[in-house]
């Protein structure tokens, strides 16, 4: 099976299992094997949808300031727990391809693996949304006509990006690629690199 096949499926998957919950305080199921890839993806897609949900919620205009901060403060962490998983997924990769020798003309991707895979997650998201927007009983023609239109983008956007993926990692294993990851080295969340968190200290 291609990986960008895997995604989809173990993604829609994530979303519908959450839609069946749908609440932000619900802990994911994963139903995958701990140490797997699929089992990765599966909380990747997870943490997405939870965040998802938590930046809709924000956004109430008559919400209460301090419940406002306090979701703001769960998007933080939950930022933080999406670029981790999406180390942990490059991580997958370097060792599943660490034995590939790398050809002369070997080229850098402009991403990586686990960060393409993430847009893809995202991408899964905006389908499920959008889709149910396309078919909004109380909405009005010219807003059916609008989210179907976006909604027929957003699958050709899943199809290329599908296929950029799998047209990537094959390029890895074939050597014609290879696989450099950074570390994100955020510096909000690091009480040693945000001024505003170590100059507490000094008072």
């Amino acid at each position: 099976m291609m990986i960008s096949v895997l995604c989809n499926n173990i993604f829609d998957s994530s979303i519908r299992s959450y839609h069946q919950i749908d609440s932000v305080h619900a802990p994911a199921s994963n139903p995958f094997s701990v140490d797997t890839l699929e089992h990765l993806l599966y909380n990747k897609n997870w943490i997405d949808t939870v965040q998802w949900h938590l930046e809709d919620i924000v956004r109430n205009p008559h919400i209460d300031p301090v419940e406002g901060l306090s979701l703001k403060r769960k998007i933080d962490v939950s930022n933080q727990l999406r670029t981790d998983m999406v180390e942990y997924i490059d991580s997958y990769f370097l060792a599943q391809y660490k034995e590939t020798v790398h050809k002369n003309i070997a080229t850098i991707n402009t991403e990586s693996p686990a960060w393409a895979i993430d847009r893809l997650s995202i991408l899964a998201l905006k389908i499920y949304h959008m889709n149910i927007e396309a078919h909004r009983k109380n909405a009005s023609a010219r807003h059916i006509i609008t989210c179907t239109d976006k909604l027929a983008v957003l699958m050709e956007q899943r199809k290329d990006l599908s296929t950029a993926i799998d047209e990537l990692l094959a390029d890895i294993e074939s050597g014609d690629k290879y696989m450099k990851v950074y570390k994100q080295m955020k510096m909000y969340n690091d009480p040693g690199l945000n001024p505003v968190l170590y100059q507490q200290q000094y008072k």
